[in-house]
């Protein structure tokens, strides 16, 4: 046998990978492991960020919300809290239509309203059309330093039925929450069931602009921050709804903050028309009040059947 010579043609010269093997492309990064690819990638989406804000290349609309701010700032830690830490199951997202104007009236709880984060999340997440969900929120929101203009960013505004009805006509996907701080701060012993909805402004939002109304019931939320007590004298010095106690706040100060891991169900409704009501219906007391009880009725319903569904509050 003839030794091997390695000038022959078709012969592999030394530290060649062999032959039919794939060859990366001239400059390509080598992935050394998953763990250094993503951090890189995240470092790469991270000074981009910073590029467009520094060059102003963003839009924000008329209400102020910033697309580049949320999905790059705000979704991905809330998208963590859905995924990992409250496992949210999703249930009648086809009742959301894929275009259009449309009003989802959702209950509210939990302290924190972290509740309608969720939901958003849920929304964008999950929904095959990736929609926006504009949540109405309380004056005190956007009085709120800091807190107010992150709200305007991630494209929530007053829950005035002005700015409803304006974004509805536009074809928005719009959340209110009629309980207001009513659900959000109602002791535990109280949890899921629904506080009253105020005067119906909703449901007149609703009937002027002829869209539909989505009745959403989330289960998950009241066993976040459990409210066990409130400090109402604190609550008016500091200029607060109210100032709560629960299992771990404030007895352990900061770390208070943190929610417990419930397992959360959210549940999107069937639609109730509005079209076909005759024109003005959304002054009518009469037939604002009857809607709006309707609505009120078929969540309640829905929670007390949720939550046979979830079983156990953290196990799920």
């Amino acid at each position: 046998m003839t030794p091997h010579d390695p000038s022959a043609p078709g012969s592999p010269t030394p530290g060649s990978p062999p032959p039919g093997a794939s060859v990366p492309p001239v400059g390509a990064v080598p992935e050394t492991s998953s763990g250094e690819t993503g951090w890189k990638r995240s470092l790469a989406g991270a000074l981009a960020f910073a590029r467009r804000r520094i060059t102003g290349d963003y839009q924000v609309d008329d209400f102020g919300y910033d697309p580049d701010f949320t999905d790059t700032v705000l979704r991905p830690p809330l998208r963590l809290l859905y995924e990992k830490w409250f496992r949210v199951e999703t249930v009648g997202m086809e009742n959301i239509p894929a275009t259009g104007g449309a009003l989802l009236v959702a209950n509210h709880s939990g302290t924190i309203a972290v509740d309608a984060l969720m939901a958003a999340v849920a929304v964008h997440d999950h929904h095959p059309q990736h929609r926006l969900l504009r949540l109405l929120g309380a004056d005190f929101v956007f009085d709120t330093p800091v807190l107010g203009p992150v709200a305007r960013k991630g494209g929530n505004t007053l829950a005035c039925n002005e700015d409803a009805e304006r974004l509805l006509l536009g074809g928005e996907l719009v959340a209110v929450f009629p309980e207001g701080f009513k659900g959000v701060g109602k002791p535990y012993s109280q949890r899921y069931k629904l506080q009253r909805f105020g005067r119906g402004g909703f449901v007149s939002a609703a009937l002027r602009t002829g869209v539909p109304i989505i009745p959403c019931s989330i289960v998950g939320a009241e066993e976040t921050y459990p409210l066990l007590g409130n400090l109402k004298p604190l609550a008016r010095a500091l200029g607060l709804p109210y100032f709560p106690i629960t299992p771990t706040f404030p007895l352990l100060g900061p770390l208070g903050a943190v929610p417990l891991p419930s397992k959360w169900i959210i549940e999107f409704g069937e639609p109730i028309d509005t079209s076909g009501y005759a024109e003005g219906s959304a002054d009518d007391p009469i037939v604002v009040f009857n809607l709006t009880d309707r609505v009120r009725e078929t969540i309640q319903q829905s929670l007390y059947r949720l939550l046979l569904r979830r079983g156990h509050p953290f196990l799920g």
